[in-house]
């Protein structure tokens, strides 16, 4: 008997994750709050999604609504990675691929630290960062298809507000917080090419 290699299997033959199941099945959701897919239609394309063993079975679940786009990926149904940060005498790093909670908070105090939103997700369509630098920086980085709001003081200090952005629809990320004697600083940069979806 003559056994034939199997095929290379192809992206859209991958099996599909948890978390891409979720997504499919909100956006399906909010399909039919729009009225793009009728009431009727729910419950048999919500099988398809949770049965679906493929990429191409989880695509053909969505047919006939837009695709995703990287803002619709960034907020997520995960517990969030932390939710506060503190250097003293020292230095905090909140960056990579982490789960932003709705409400974000750091202190500096004779130290410093980044906290970088470009590829993280976010745990609600808006997110807050409180951050506090007392006699210490803080650098808050976001990516720069989302909108921002700055509104931080500073006292003695600075809190920049370079990072403001107007991107209508997009999530929404407001700074703020008290920079003493020392400063947070605020900076839009270039979000990660690779999509968001995959973990």
């Amino acid at each position: 008997m003559n056994e034939h290699p199997p095929d290379l299997i192809t992206g859209r033959q991958v099996r599909p994750s948890d978390q891409e199941r979720e997504r499919s099945a909100q956006r399906l959701q909010e399909a039919v709050a729009a009225g793009r897919v009728e009431l009727g239609e729910l419950d048999q394309r919500l099988t398809e999604i949770y049965q679906a063993k493929t990429q191409d079975e989880l695509a053909y679940a969505g047919r006939g609504l837009p695709e995703p786009t990287r803002a619709d990926l960034l907020v997520v149904r995960d517990e969030p990675t932390s939710r506060f940060a503190m250097s003293v005498f020292g230095w905090f790093s909140r960056k990579g691929r982490w789960v932003a909670p709705r409400e974000f908070t750091s202190l500096s105090m004779f130290g410093g630290g980044v906290i970088d939103l470009r590829d993280a997700r976010f745990a609600s369509p808006e997110i807050r960062v409180r951050a506090f630098a007392l006699w210490g920086h803080t650098e808050v980085i976001v990516p720069d298809d989302v909108e921002v709001e700055v509104k931080g003081l500073g006292l003695f200090g600075a809190f920049g507000r370079s990072a403001v952005r107007a991107e209508r629809g997009a999530p929404r990320i407001v700074i703020s917080g008290l920079a003493l004697f020392g400063s947070v600083g605020t900076r839009a940069k270039a979000a990660p090419k690779e999509p968001l979806g995959r973990s």
